[in-house]
């Protein structure tokens, strides 16, 4: 394992992973994702593994900011709004590891500032690349993270009284919609989960249609 804060090669020259667990907010029993991710990664490529992990389909604006500051520093995600007076750093620019440290092994991510889910990151270990293994990776977690659009920790919650009772109204539409949603697969099932089926997308199509947006609203 490397020292605090530092990205060591190791003797054989291994590449460094990073190993974080992310921990969804406001819900009680916890939602949890613990992933791996390259070294180098950016906090995009962070951003697309933990959507990928979560099963959020990607819709809305992030942001990754220090735990409980909202107006903290450093703030990365997406600066779209050319009005903000205080944008967040391009995420895309900066590597996690930079930032992420064993001095500093704490960080927040929040996903759709409606619904407002937001995510507590922490480092917990520098690892050696495996040899054979692609990353990242999702080696642990517990419970289907909520569909998107469903109204934030509140609105999840009155979707699980609706999908566990028979006699609501609104249970069978209620199961087709959170069943349906992007990335899903089968009926939903608030408390499965399986790391072996996480499939992560590609960060870079995505980031390129996102600076292609950017560009188009500031001709």
């Amino acid at each position: 394992m490397a020292a605090a804060g530092e990205m060591s090669q190791g003797a054989a020259g291994a590449k460094p992973v990073l190993q974080v667990r992310i921990e969804l907010q406001h819900i009680e029993p916890m939602i949890w994702r613990r992933l791996q991710v390259p070294g180098d990664c950016t906090f995009w490529d962070l951003h697309v593994a933990i959507q990928s992990a979560f099963a959020w389909n990607d819709t809305h604006l992030h942001e990754f900011r220090p735990v409980g500051q909202r107006d903290g520093h450093p703030r990365l995600g997406m600066p779209l709004d050319d009005f903000d007076e205080n944008p967040p750093l391009p995420g895309w620019a900066h590597r996690v590891a930079d930032v992420l440290t064993h001095a500093n092994p704490r960080f927040e991510y929040e996903y759709d500032f409606g619904d407002g889910w937001e995510h507590v990151i922490v480092l917990e270990d520098i690892l050696e690349a495996a040899p054979g293994k692609t990353y990242p990776r999702c080696t642990a977690g517990e419970r289907s993270a909520p569909p998107d659009d469903c109204g934030g920790p509140h609105g999840y919650e009155s979707l699980l009284e609706t999908l566990a009772d028979p006699e609501d109204p609104d249970h069978a539409s209620s199961h087709a919609w959170a069943s349906g949603q992007k990335g899903r697969r089968g009926r939903f099932d608030p408390e499965a989960f399986d790391e072996q089926k996480v499939k992560f997308a590609n960060p870079a199509p995505r980031l390129k249609r996102l600076l292609a947006y950017i560009a188009s609203q500031r001709r």
